[in-house]
């Protein structure tokens, strides 16, 4: 499958606005021929699985700049499962904590929350879509 048949959903979670970044993500993808459905910003867990089951998307990306993204992402696996998408690939990055972590404690718990990955704040959207392509096999 090519990735141009790919469709990925992005979006920012929770309380949080920063459409610059969103919009940085949206056209870095679509460059790169994916088809993204961008849910925009203040988007909720269920705005997310519902853009993903209505697009059959082959992926859930999930950011966050204000530093809640932990709270907010809480759970969005289980829901997933329980919206018959669990094997969805989900990744979330930016700023996802609150304060400075040290990064080697912040990655594990949002893999044990069922992400597939979690980018710390400044990375580069590039390595985001190489990671994107290598586990969606493109």
């Amino acid at each position: 499958m090519s990735k141009q048949n790919k469709t990925v959903v992005i979006g920012v979670i929770g309380a949080d606005v920063h459409a610059v970044g969103n919009k940085i993500i949206d056209y870095a993808l679509t460059n790169n021929g994916f088809n993204v459905v961008n849910i925009g910003v203040l988007s909720t867990q269920e705005d997310f699985i519902n853009a993903a089951i209505e697009t059959n998307a082959s992926a859930i990306l999930v950011s966050s700049l204000y530093g809640h993204g932990e709270i907010d992402a809480r759970g969005l696996r289980e829901k997933c499962v329980e919206a018959g998408i669990g094997d969805i690939l989900l990744y979330i990055g930016g700023n996802i904590v609150v304060g400075k972590q040290d990064w080697s404690e912040v990655e594990p718990r949002f893999l044990a929350m069922g992400f597939n990955k979690a980018y710390p704040p400044g990375t580069r959207i590039e390595d985001n879509i190489d990671d994107l392509k290598k586990d969606l096999g493109i």
